[in-house]
C-alpha cells in the first residue's frame, strides 16, 4: 500500500489530475456518442454486453450476437473494443489519482481510506478481462458455452460493483470536503 501512495502523492499535482480527467472523459464520451452507437445500430435496441451492469447469460448473448449479424459483430471488434481496452486504463490511473487527490485535501490519504483508490483499478483490470472475454465469445460465436458466458458476466458484475462502489466513495469524499470547507468558513 506505501507503494500505492507514494505513487499518489509524485502524481496527484491539480493539473495532472485535471489533464487526466478531461482526457478519460473524452475518450469515455467518444464511446458513448460514436463507437456504442454505431455498434448498437446494429443490434435491434438490445444493450451491448459491456453495458450491463446487472450481467447477461448465455441466451441474452446468443440473441444479442445473432441481432448483430456479422457486421454488427465485427463492428462492436474493431471500433468499439479497441476503444474500450484505452479506457480501462485511463478509467483506474485518472480516478485513482482524482480520489487520491481529494483524500489528501481532507488529511486521509495515508490512512486506511487509501485503499478506496484501488476501486478504480479494479475496476479497470475487470473491465479488461470483460473486454478480453467479449473478443473471445465474438471469434467463438455462434459456439457459445454457458460456462464461458458465466465467467464474463462475473467480470462484467465486479467491474460494475467496484465502479459504483468507487463513485458512491468519491461522492462520500467530496461530501467531506464540502464539510470541511463550510466548517471552516463558519469560523472565519
Amino acid at each position: 500500500m506505501k507503494r500505492l501512495i507514494k505513487f499518489i502523492e509524485r502524481n496527484i499535482s491539480g493539473k495532472k489530475v485535471l489533464l487526466l480527467f478531461i482526457l478519460t472523459n473524452v475518450v469515455y464520451v467518444f464511446m458513448l456518442m460514436v463507437t456504442i452507437p454505431k455498434t448498437m445500430a446494429f443490434s435491434g435496441g438490445m444493450d451491448l454486453l459491456d453495458m450491463m451492469p446487472f450481467g447477461y447469460d448465455l441466451n441474452y448473448v446468443n440473441t444479442l450476437f445473432n441481432a448483430l449479424g456479422d457486421f454488427g459483430r465485427e463492428t462492436y471488434m474493431t471500433k468499439q473494443i479497441p476503444v474500450d481496452m484505452v479506457y480501462p486504463l485511463l478509467f483506474g490511473v485518472t480516478y485513482c489519482l482524482l480520489l487520491g487527490y481529494f483524500l489528501k485535501k481532507i488529511d486521509r490519504l495515508k490512512t486506511p481510506y487509501s485503499y478506496l483508490c484501488l476501486l478504480p483499478i479494479v475496476a479497470g483490470v475487470f473491465d479488461y478481462l470483460e473486454n478480453f472475454g467479449i473478443l473471445v465469445m465474438l471469434n467463438d460465436f455462434p459456439d457459445l458455452t454457458v460456462s464461458s458466458v458465466s465467467l464474463i458476466n462475473v467480470f462484467t458484475i465486479i467491474k460494475s460493483i467496484s465502479t459504483s462502489l468507487f463513485f458512491i466513495s468519491l461522492l462520500v469524499v467530496l461530501i467531506s470536503l464540502l464539510l470541511r470547507y463550510l466548517n471552516k468558513k463558519k469560523i472565519r
